[in-house]
């Protein structure tokens, strides 16, 4: 595909995500329109790699056959959507939005209804992997909708990551918001079992070592024990509210299949513990502290 047969790509949220996910789309030869409030990070995108700024979402809309948003929450994409000088009514009847947001799944379902009366097509492609791997283009990308209609966006897609179907409108959310369940349940337990080892007189990175060479290994121990907790560093980009809202969508997701879900649930509510006590900014890695709090103890590399 040349770039005269690529669509135009409008990207709104240029952030810690957004910036590596467009950068990736620019290499790749595609035409990005650039939207962020924070105009800021939409000039360093047009520095570094070539994107245009958009002053208005209504620019962005009428020049973009194919928009992606990647935002804090569903709220803050129904508000550029359909709020006031919002993206809505400046798409084209044909035009595609991609919402790559953590967002809630029956939230996606009434955006993707309403777009469609005016001949707009919305999927979610919510995105895993974290900063690391939006910079290598190595995202996994959790895509819920038409199949014939996510056909038509693969190439897009796959210079981002790879690409997992997961059914109907709203899933890829639904799924999205599971994985951060058990990656945030994983991180908990994995911290609590480094505590008692620390406690009992196991240097805390033999553990992680012995962990990632046996059966409790798993995303935590590989890539965010060491790195961001023993190092005391708590960087990874990823905000504990935003893991918090996940956690909150994934018991919701429960709630509405009625399922009952009493680990997750305690799971939530450390969580939202941790970001009262520590502030909703901090880095989700952060919360490793709580649970040192509750123990008496500071892990650290070598002690």
């Amino acid at each position: 595909m040349t770039s005269s047969d690529k669509p135009r790509i409008g990207f709104i949220g240029i952030g810690a995500m957004g910036l590596p996910m467009a950068t990736c789309l620019l290499k790749a030869g595609y035409a990005v329109g650039a939207y962020d409030v924070r105009t800021d990070q939409v000039d360093r995108l047009a520095a570094e790699a070539g994107a245009q700024p958009m002053a208005t979402l209504a620019e962005l809309g009428r020049q973009s056959d194919v928009v992606l948003t990647i935002l804090p929450t569903s709220a803050i994409v129904e508000k550029v959507l359909f709020g006031p000088d919002g993206l809505a009514p400046a798409l084209k009847p044909g035009a595609v939005v991609i919402d790559m947001t953590s967002g809630i799944p029956d939230e996606t379902v009434r955006f993707a209804e309403t777009l469609a009366g005016q001949g707009v097509t919305l999927f979610d492609a919510p995105v895993s992997g974290g900063v690391p791997r939006a910079i290598t283009g190595k995202l996994t990308i959790m895509t819920g909708g038409d199949d014939a209609v996510i056909d038509a966006q693969m190439a897009l897609l796959e210079t981002m990551g790879s690409v997992i179907r997961t059914g109907r409108i709203g899933s890829g959310h639904a799924m999205k918001a599971l994985n951060n369940l058990v990656s945030a349940g994983g991180f908990l337990i994995g911290i609590e079992a480094l505590l008692i080892g620390a406690k009992f007189g196991i240097e805390p990175g033999t553990m992680v070592d012995i962990l990632n060479a046996s059966t409790g290994v798993n995303n935590s121990t590989q890539k965010k024990f060491r790195q961001y907790v023993l190092s005391r560093s708590f960087d990874s980009g990823f905000p504990i509210e935003l893991m918090v809202k996940d956690l909150s969508i994934a018991l919701e997701v429960a709630r509405s299949g009625g399922v009952n879900a009493p680990f997750a649930t305690l799971c939530r509510e450390l969580w939202a513990g941790a970001s009262t006590m520590l502030g909703p900014r901090v880095d989700h890695t952060a919360v490793a502290q709580l649970s040192e709090k509750l123990a008496g103890l500071e892990l650290h590399e070598g002690k």
